[in-house]
């Protein structure tokens, strides 16, 4: 009998609001150890507020959000969970190169004033060959292309070795070889390393083949994606987490801010 995959990040009955516009009621998510999950949305409807919960930079008005079992709020080993933000959103005007931006995923762990050991700079060496950027450690990350500035963020999230991985619109901006890279890399991670990853995303293309489980959110829920003419490259999903259920019967996400 095979035993149950430890979860790594979990949403349990989520409400959440900006003022008195609700946005969240009742939101259930599951993420296990070596799963994929797909968030997929139009913009403005609620993905990225998920993110944000997930990552802790927003607090449930009800329920609990967890990662590996812990609640989010008292939640310190952030070393473990690696973050792959927008490209747009990231790039820098600062002239840094790119095993700076790398190394600076160690902060978290070494503070201020540490200084990497050599385990870590084997670490920073590793995930740049892996991610196909080592040639340029030494180039400010400004001259890169958007594709390599992917790379670059992702390798930077790997960097401390994360058991979840969270992506907010990795494929945006970049080109058909940089998706093929991250695709390589995520199948990588998940299979052979057992990382939880969750892809938000508005783009199923970036993760067609790859997801275990998909889930929309669509006018005010989130629902097992549909396998239709409306996204021909999404899979049959998996249910989401058991949620008690509402007195419509369906599991809400109202419409509103993310």
């Amino acid at each position: 009998m095979t035993s149950r995959r430890p979860v790594a990040l979990e949403f349990d009955h989520v409400t959440f609001g900006y003022g008195r516009t609700p946005v969240l009621r009742e939101a259930c998510l599951r993420v296990a150890q070596g799963r994929f999950v797909a968030v997929v949305g139009a913009n403005g409807s609620g993905k990225t507020t998920l993110l944000k919960l997930g990552l802790g930079l927003l607090r449930p008005a009800a329920g609990t959000v967890r990662l590996f079992g812990q609640p989010v709020q008292t939640f310190r080993d952030w070393p473990s969970v690696g973050y792959v933000p927008q490209r747009a959103a990231a790039a820098s005007a600062l002239p840094i190169s790119v095993e700076e931006v790398v190394r600076s995923g160690l902060a978290g762990r070494l503070g201020l004033l540490g200084r990497p050991s050599a385990e870590d700079r084997d670490r920073v060496e590793h995930v740049t060959d892996l991610l196909g950027v080592a040639t340029l450690r030494r180039s400010p990350i400004t001259r890169l292309s958007g594709g390599q500035q992917q790379r670059v963020l992702l390798a930077r999230a790997l960097v401390t070795r994360p058991r979840l991985l969270v992506l907010d619109e990795p494929t945006t901006g970049v080109d058909a070889g940089a998706r093929s890279v991250l695709r390589e890399s995520l199948e990588h991670l998940v299979a052979v390393e057992g990382v939880a990853v969750t892809y938000i995303s508005h783009d199923p293309e970036g993760f067609s083949g790859l997801a275990d489980q998909v889930l929309e959110v669509c006018a005010g829920r989130v629902i097992p994606a549909r396998d239709d003419h409306e996204h021909p490259h999404l899979g049959p999903a998996e249910p989401s987490a058991p949620a008690r259920t509402p007195a419509d019967g369906t599991q809400q996400l109202t419409e509103g801010q993310g």
